[in-house]
């Protein structure tokens, strides 16, 4: 059960892209795992400590450093807060942007 901030993403991010799971479980609370509706990426809106956040799978058609991981078959997922990119976590390690 994540009681951080970081252990919370890390938690959606396992559970939606290593574990393949259809629903997401945070602190209770559960979230679908949607996809995108043009490249069938995995999505998750969810909720923590009043934050309302999105994790998204990186797409490995662009031209970042994070889709040539994705490209590579590490499991990437990048998250937002209000369409900003706050954090991203890639094969379990997690990188909060500043």
């Amino acid at each position: 059960m994540p009681t951080s901030f970081e252990s919370a993403l890390l938690s959606v991010w396992q559970q939606g892209l290593v574990d393949k799971k259809k629903i997401v479980e945070i602190d209770g609370e559960t979230y679908s795992v949607k996809q995108t509706a043009k490249s069938r990426l995995k999505q998750i809106d969810f909720r923590f400590e009043g934050r309302e956040l999105r994790g998204l799978e990186q797409n490995p058609n662009t031209k970042s450093r994070w889709a040539k991981l994705a490209r590579e078959e590490k499991k990437v997922m990048q998250f937002l807060e209000a369409g900003r990119y706050i954090a991203v976590v890639v094969d379990g390690k997690i990188q909060v942007y500043k």
